[in-house]
């Protein structure tokens, strides 16, 4: 009797959960997108043209519990970063909607910041005013250690921020602080989406680089299963697209180009992405970064060509992920690398199948480390005359077994084994 009051009660009042397996709301309406808002230059709900009519209506949206802000054509001049929110869908017009960085203001500190602290003193607070975003870090504190934050109060040179720092950001290191962030930016949240929006960095109004792993044009932070699809992100200096500890994010369809780093930048914890049919060209560095503890993720379909570093970069701890039908050309330090971890960081279980790797710099592929499972299977890996791409696949002396099955490798050097010498 027991168990057939269980099946009915579970008949009548199922217990939902989503595809990443977590429970709903009890009321389950709240998960689903139910208001629009409409923001634009004229004629709209929101009036305005920079990042606070933007962030008005992503709060009052997702204060309702969830919806669709439509951002108009036009560009917004974002002085911070517009703060995504749970369940919230920004949908724009494609290149028609263009979120453009403000130009960089930048200072030293006047005195030391400490771990923990939410607050700055800068020695020129020129362009340093209430609801600026802003990047705290030093020469050696940068990366995971600085941070973007939000001014919240201030007088004279005094600040308060939104977030505490993260290290000691001390004067004799260089401390500064710089009005740099992402222009989108999710924080704690999930279920949000970003749709059809152009990220300008303004590159050449904003000189300070600052690393993927705090910032990018558009960068989520445990931002779980949030969608960004058909973004375009141009001229930011740092990383493109960069989402760390976040889970089951899919980026589809973006475009990533002349960014200063990385122009997709899975990151630090992030399981089972899903990149795919997207754009990273002339970029800084390696056009897709496989970073720390990705695992379980899919590479797909994505055209990697002429980016600084690497086509793609694959390393510590980025275990079972799969890399199919990718399109890495023309990339200046070579086509693919397997970082040079040892056994228990390598990235093992990696499957490369169906892509083109075709005249980047000096190899095609590289597989480094003391990596084991690795497959590479059906892939054209050339050089078209060019005579830049010398080796075809190169096997590091750590490397574990690699399976090379139905490849075709045109090079000076087809496979260059070096486990054999």
């Amino acid at each position: 009797m027991k168990t057939l009051i269980t099946i009915l009660l579970l008949t009548v009042f199922p217990a939902f959960a989503d595809d990443a397996g977590r429970k709903q709301p009890e009321n389950a309406l709240l998960a689903r997108p139910a208001v629009v808002v409409t923001v634009g230059l004229s004629s709209a709900d929101i009036v305005g043209n920079d990042n606070r009519a933007l962030q008005a209506a992503v709060d009052y949206i997702g204060n309702l519990g969830g919806g669709v802000v439509e951002i108009g054509p036009g560009e917004f001049l974002m002085r911070d970063s517009l703060h995504l929110r749970s369940r919230v869908t920004v949908r724009g017009f494609g290149d028609r909607t263009v979120l453009k960085k403000d130009r960089e203001h930048r200072s030293l500190l006047a005195t030391d910041g400490d771990f923990g602290e939410a607050a700055i003193t800068v020695q020129d607070p020129d362009g340093f005013s209430i609801g600026r975003g802003v990047y705290v870090a030093s020469k050696t504190q940068s990366g995971f250690h600085g941070i973007c934050a939000t001014i919240l109060n201030g007088r004279t040179n005094y600040f308060t921020l939104s977030r505490f720092l993260n290290a000691d950001i001390m004067l004799a290191d260089g401390g500064f602080a710089a009005t740099v962030f992402p222009v989108i930016s999710g924080y704690y949240l999930e279920d949000a989406r970003v749709e059809n929006l152009a990220v300008d960095g303004n590159r050449a109004l904003n000189p300070t680089k600052a690393d993927g792993c705090r910032t990018a044009g558009i960068f989520l932070y445990h931002g779980d299963n949030c969608v960004i699809t058909n973004c375009f992100v141009r001229d930011y200096n740092g990383d493109g697209i960069s989402f760390q500890q976040s889970n089951d994010v899919k980026v589809e369809g973006c475009i990533a180009e002349r960014c200063a780093g990385f122009g997709l930048h899975p990151g630090s914890g992030s399981q089972r992405p899903l990149v795919k049919d997207c754009r990273a060209t002339a970029n800084g560095d390696d056009g897709f970064f496989f970073c720390w503890r990705v695992r379980g993720g899919v590479a797909e379909g994505n055209l990697l060509e002429g980016n600084g570093g690497y086509g793609m970069s694959i390393g510590h701890k980025d275990s079972g992920n799969f890399v199919r039908r990718n399109t890495i050309i023309g990339n200046a330090r070579g086509g693919v690398l397997w970082r040079g971890e040892g056994e228990p960081t390598a990235a093992h279980g990696v499957t490369f199948e169906d892509n083109t790797v075709r005249d980047n710099q000096g190899l095609g592929l590289f597989v480094d480390g003391a990596t084991h499972g690795t497959i590479i299977r059906n892939n054209i890996v050339e050089d078209t005359g060019r005579g830049q791409q010398k080796i075809g696949v190169r096997i590091g002396k750590r490397a574990g077994e690699v399976l090379l099955e139905g490849n075709t490798i045109r090079a000076a050097n087809q496979l260059l084994d070096e486990r054999q010498k």
